[in-house]
Order: structure tokens, then sequence, then C-alpha cells
């Protein structure tokens, strides 16, 4: 049988790994990011809300005439999906198991982790977690022109998260338990990436350190797999995306400056305690003060992402949060506007605010009225400003990077906004 996969706009890690599996089933397997297919059935892999309410893609399943599954991040939220796309069925979570049972055996409510229609019925099984030994990827031939901050690739070590941050659905998705590969299938994997020409890699799977995580943190296991993912990639061509600051030491900070390119990004979000507890982060900000500078200390430059607009933050909230991004020296600094994604705490807080009282829809009358923008936009706006003032080594702010920031501000502005008219005509129908 054949198959194609869309993974639109990249190969995601995910698309690449299910396309491995049918592959190594026997299924004759494509992969592209072009919404087009010459084959009967298409995986459709999403990572985006905002992707259901793409033309682009509306228009592609509507007027397919192929069965077309959806799967990806999204499929925590199969009903909202089955509302907007005219999909046959929903692979929901860990899809290694569910599609290979679903291709070889059609629509079934035996097929744990699925959901489709009957009649006016959305049927919804339970998903179970897939095992972590699988055979490699299915690797595209043009993977290393393929730019994801900086990787050509995230390699999952890992699934599965013991936080429970109210923005996040990674523990919704792969559950609170950690389940970690071999370090070995990790290294044969990553060579086989760097056979593909792949030259520069990020470590995924939620918080880095956490692999092999028990009862505690397994450092050492951590600090081994670095050591041998350098030793096939070089150790300036690894990253690490995201850690958690609760979950960082000496030793841990001494192996990233060593065994990769001698960054760690924190997800410090607000310079609040007030909205820290909000967003469920488990840490306070100065937790947050004291890993950062653990890990200057330690020789390892920092990255800190920071979210704005949450249903709850005051001006004065926000202040702390510039306040912070003053005292930190931090060396590079990403912001964002809260995305409610579906089935999430945010979400809930979201559908619980009235429009006039969310950010992410209020007008800005500040200093920057006269750009006309929401009041989340506006602090999105100005944090990117004043953390380009704030860095370890500051820098200039350009007429071209002010013009880049407010642009970037108004999009994420649009985007959330359109989440969240998602979100709330779902309430209405009491999907959510």
């Amino acid at each position: 049988m054949k198959v194609t996969i869309i993974s639109p706009d990249l190969y995601t890690y995910g698309s690449m790994v299910i396309g491995g599996v049918l592959k190594d089933a026997g299924f004759d397997v494509v992969l592209t990011r072009e919404l087009s297919a010459d084959t009967d059935i298409v995986l459709l892999s999403l990572y985006s809300t905002l992707h259901l309410m793409d033309e682009k893609i509306r228009d592609f399943v509507s007027h397919s005439n192929r069965t077309v599954y959806v799967g990806g991040p999204i499929s925590a939220y199969p009903d909202i999906i089955l509302g907007e796309l005219d999909a046959d069925a929903v692979i929901i979570g860990e899809g290694e198991e569910s599609t290979l049972a679903l291709l070889n055996n059609g629509i079934s409510e035996d097929i744990p982790g699925i959901a489709f229609r009957n009649d006016d019925e959305i049927i919804r099984t339970k998903p179970e977690p897939a095992k972590m030994e699988r055979p490699f990827p299915l690797i595209p031939d043009d993977i290393q022109n393929q730019d994801i901050r900086g990787a050509n690739v995230y390699i999952e070590t890992h699934r599965g998260c013991i936080g429970a941050c109210g923005f996040c659905q990674v523990p919704k998705f792969f559950g609170n338990r950690i389940r970690s590969r071999d370090i070995e299938d990790v290294v044969l994997e990553i060579k086989e990436f760097k056979r593909y020409g792949v030259k520069r890699i990020a470590i995924s799977g939620g918080t880095s350190s956490l692999y092999q995580y028990g009862k505690s943190m397994n450092e050492s296991a951590f600090i081994e797999l670095l050591q041998a993912i350098a030793e096939v990639m070089g150790n300036r061509n690894v990253s690490i995306p995201d850690m958690r600051v609760d979950y960082v030491n000496e030793d841990i900070l001494h192996a990233i400056r060593d065994y990769t390119m001698g960054w760690v990004y924190y997800g410090i979000e607000s310079g609040s305690d007030s909205i820290l507890k909000d967003m469920r982060k488990g840490v306070d900000s100065e937790k947050n003060i004291d890993a950062i500078k653990l890990a200057q200390e330690c020789g390892v430059k920092v990255g800190g992402s920071f979210i704005v607009g949450y249903p709850t933050e005051t001006p004065g909230d926000y202040e702390l949060t510039k306040n912070f991004i003053e005292d930190a020296f931090l060396d590079d600094i990403f912001i964002s506007i809260a995305e409610p994604i579906p089935e999430t705490n945010l979400a809930n807080m979201v559908l619980r605010t009235d429009d006039s009282a969310n950010p992410t829809f209020t007008e800005h009358k500040g200093e920057y009225k006269i750009l006309k923008l929401t009041e989340s936009e506006a602090r999105c706006f100005d944090l990117q400003l004043h953390g380009q003032m704030c860095k370890s080594m500051p820098g200039i702010v350009t007429d071209q990077m002010y013009q880049a920031y407010l642009k970037e501000a108004r999009q994420q502005g649009s985007d959330v906004r359109a989440v969240t008219r998602l979100l709330q005509k779902y309430r209405k129908k009491d999907v959510i």
C-alpha cells in the first residue's frame, strides 16, 4: 500500500518516526512538506492549532478524494479537528501502533488512540503509550537544508514530563512518566541523520536533563548521553533547546559547556511570582535567577523565554518581568504571547475570561497607542526592545529590528486571537 505523509512547512520529527515505522512494516511511504499526494492514503501531520485555520490545508482535505488521517501534536483535541477538517479519522497522541493498525485494518473501535465520526457522533478510543524501541525514521534527502532555530532536526531522547505548566500540552500528550530511549539507539539514529547530511541537531523530549529520570534526576545518564552524541556530531553541533531551572546542577551545566554548543535555554516565562503560580511553573523568580547565575558561573550562555499576555497578568506583573530581565543579563531572549492550546489549563483560563479583560483583545492605551496594538502585542513588542538593551552584550535597536519586532508582535497577537476564537466556537458547541 502506498502512503503519503504530509508535514506542512517542515519535516517534523514525529512525521519522520511514523514514516520509518510504516516503511519497516512494508508500506511504500513518501514524506513531503507539500500539500500534494498521488496515493490513496494521506497521513496529515499537524503541529499547530493554526493549521486547522489554514485555508490551503482545509481546501486540500475537503477537496481530496483520498482517505485522510490527521495526527501530530494537535491530535490531543480530535473533536475540534473533526469539526474543522473533513478528515476520515484522527490518530490521537503517540501514533506508532495506532497508525499501523488503522492502515492494516481500517477504522474500528477496536483500535486504541483514534477518533472518527459515526453519523452525528464522534467515537473516541483511549490512546496507549508507544514502545520506545523503533526502526530508523524516514529521513528526507533534503533534511540538511532544514533550519529549526539553528538545528536541522530535533532528536527525541525520551517522552513525558513531570511538570504541570498550565500552557503546555506535553504531559497530556506523552504523560507524566518519563520513558527514555537507550543511548545506543539514539546514537545510531544520529549517525543515520549525519549520513543524510545533517550538520547540527537539537536534543528534544521535554526537559532534556530528565533523560532516564526515575524517582530523581539521573545526571550521570544525561552526561553520558551528551558525551556519546558529541563524539558523533562534534560538541559544537549539538544544542539543548529547553531545560527546567529546577533540574540543573553544576555537573549538568559543565557537561552542557563541554559537549554542546554551550548554551542552555530556560523557560523563565515571567518575573512575577503571582503569574508563575498561575502558570503552574512550580518555581519562583528567585529560583530562576539562581539557575541563571549558576549557568553563567559554569561558563554556559543562557537564553530565556518569556510569556506575556496571560489572562491574569497585570501591568504590575509585566513591570516585574521587565525588572527581571534587567537583573538577569541573559545572552538571548525569546518573547511570546500566551497561546491557549486546547485542553490546557491556560485554555480554560482564557475561556473563563471575557474579551474585555483579556490583554490579547484589549486596546493598548500606553506609549505605543499610535501603533494600534492590543495590550499583549504592546507588551510583546516592548519586551523585545527592552530585552535587546538588557542582554549581557546590549545591542542597538536599528530601524530594521524595530520593524521586525513590531511585525512579530502583531502576527503573534493575530494568531492567538484566532486560536481563542476557535476555542470559544467549540465551547459554545459544548465540545470543550
